[in-house]
C-alpha cells in the first residue's frame, strides 16, 4: 500500500476553503441551514479528488469548520444571500470562477484566514 503525502499549500487551502464557503452559502440561501457534516465531508473529498489534493483528516475537519465561520461573515451582504447569484461563482462541480467578483471577495477573506491560521509559509 502506497501512502500519499499531504500536499496542500496555502494557495490550495485558500481555494478549498473558498469552495467550501461558496457551497455553505448556497446551502444557506437554499434551505436556511448550513450543510450537514456529511455533505461538507463529501464536498471536501470531491474537491481534493478533482484537484489532486491530499490532507489529513484533522485538516479536512478544521477547514470544514472554518468554512461556516467564514461564510457567516458574508451573510449580511446582499449578493451572498441570492442562490442564483451564488451559483454563478461556480464553474464546475468543484471549481470557483476566479474572475467572478463575489468569488474574489470570498477568496480574499479565505486567504487572510489561511495565512492567520497556517502562517505565511506554504506547508
Amino acid at each position: 500500500m502506497q501512502l500519499l503525502h499531504y500536499n496542500l499549500d496555502n494557495e490550495a487551502r485558500t481555494e478549498l476553503l473558498g469552495y467550501l464557503v461558496a457551497v455553505q452559502l448556497i446551502a444557506r440561501a437554499r434551505t436556511g441551514q448550513w450543510l450537514e457534516t456529511a455533505h461538507v465531508c463529501e464536498s471536501v473529498l470531491l474537491w481534493l479528488s478533482a484537484n489532486g489534493g491530499n490532507c489529513s483528516a484533522r485538516e479536512r475537519s478544521d477547514l470544514s469548520r472554518l468554512s461556516v465561520d467564514v461564510a457567516e461573515r458574508f451573510l449580511e451582504l446582499p449578493p451572498f444571500d441570492d442562490e442564483a447569484r451564488l451559483f454563478q461563482m461556480i464553474l464546475a462541480l468543484t471549481r470557483l470562477d476566479y474572475r467572478n467578483t463575489d468569488a474574489k471577495k470570498i477568496l480574499a477573506v479565505c486567504g487572510e484566514c489561511i495565512t492567520h491560521r497556517y502562517g505565511s509559509g506554504q506547508s
